[in-house]
């Protein structure tokens, strides 16, 4: 794939938090809000902030509710979420000649 290979990277995922966010939810699933944050280590701004753009994406879903009284964020990945970072995978990979 070479350099011109760079194009196919997703720059929606690429950054590194929400690549962070990608990497814990294919592993999971689903994470609730602060397990997200404490995991990436990442304020509750900048978190909001990437898990927005990765929702506009369609690539999480992002359900709110309440439980025991208190507020409850849960992020999934979404089946396009995971074809995406796939995809993401996949293109990284040929540009370092892993898939040459």
């Amino acid at each position: 794939m070479g350099l011109a290979g760079l194009g196919q990277i997703d720059e929606v995922i690429h950054g590194r938090m929400r690549l962070g966010i990608m990497v814990y939810l294919a592993d999971v699933e689903t994470a609730d809000f602060t397990e997200l944050k404490t995991a990436l280590e990442a304020t509750q701004g900048n978190l909001s902030v990437h898990l927005k753009k990765l929702a506009e994406a369609g690539y999480v879903s992002i359900d709110k509710s309440f439980r025991d009284n208190k507020p409850l964020t849960e992020v999934t990945i979404t089946k396009d979420g995971r074809r995406a970072f796939a995809a993401y995978l996949e293109a990284l990979s040929g540009l370092i000649g892993g898939g040459a």
